[in-house]
């Protein structure tokens, strides 16, 4: 239960990290904040069950694969070798953390 709400704060971090580039008005910008209050909030919820250090690379590992995604995927930026496989990079160090921490 508790990874999963790690999960969730790394969707609502996808959220906000592409709302402050791309909120532009009144609705976007309250969404954005909405987005940053859950995503820590579940972020700190998490935080006091698991081991701290653990829960936020795999907050950040996940918030950013997934910010990079959308980026590609909504906003077209541009794909390269680089940024693949620094993403992969990330995420292999990510899991090997979270596969060796209890």
């Amino acid at each position: 239960m508790w990874w999963f709400l790690v999960v969730i704060a790394a969707i609502f971090e996808v959220g906000w990290a592409s709302g402050l580039k791309y909120a532009n008005d009144g609705l976007t910008w309250t969404l954005t904040i909405i987005a940053i209050i859950v995503s820590f909030g579940t972020l700190i919820v998490s935080s006091t069950r698991l081991p701290t250090a653990t829960v936020y690379a795999v907050f950040v590992g996940l918030g950013t694969l997934g910010t990079v995604t959308v980026d590609i995927i909504f906003f077209g930026a541009a794909v390269n070798v680089g940024v693949i496989l620094f993403v992969v990079l990330l995420l292999v160090g990510v899991l090997g953390l979270k596969s060796v921490t209890g």
